[in-house]
């Protein structure tokens, strides 16, 4: 979805965008759940993969943005500290508020309130995003 937000922010400078998981099962496909929604909203995660979380990924990387706070906390374990953000924090939303429901293994309407709060959050990275680039 971030890569969908940043494709409508044409001002911003290229930016690539990866996804890895701290509990991912290594080349599963994309949960029915997130699959349905994702087409819902013109996506196709056919192809998608999952992939496990490294200290390589993580060196790699120049911003990393988790779903929970508990996540970030891993990321920093493997070498994330000062780059590593929930997205709820990254998009301003206070302390209590920034974990996303992982809706894995719930009903339909989970994984559409949780595509909703993602979003919502990815829209506010994309303008933190951008309002970076500004000179």
């Amino acid at each position: 979805m971030l890569a969908v937000k940043l494709s409508e922010a044409p001002d911003l400078v290229t930016v690539k965008v990866a996804s890895a998981g701290t509990s991912a099962w290594e080349r599963a496909p994309a949960s029915e759940g997130a699959y349905l929604i994702a087409l819902e909203r013109g996506l196709d995660l056919s192809g998608h993969r999952a992939r496990m979380l490294t200290a390589e990924i993580v060196a790699d990387a120049d911003l990393i943005l988790t779903m929970s706070e508990a996540h970030a906390r891993r990321v920093e374990q493997l070498g994330g500290a000062g780059k590593t953000f929930s997205l709820g924090a990254y998009a301003g939303r206070p302390e209590n508020d920034r974990d996303v429901h992982d809706p894995m293994g719930g009903d339909v309407a989970g994984y559409r309130e949780t595509g909703m709060v993602l979003d919502e959050l990815l829209t506010a990275v994309v303008r933190r995003l951008n309002r970076g680039n500004r000179a």
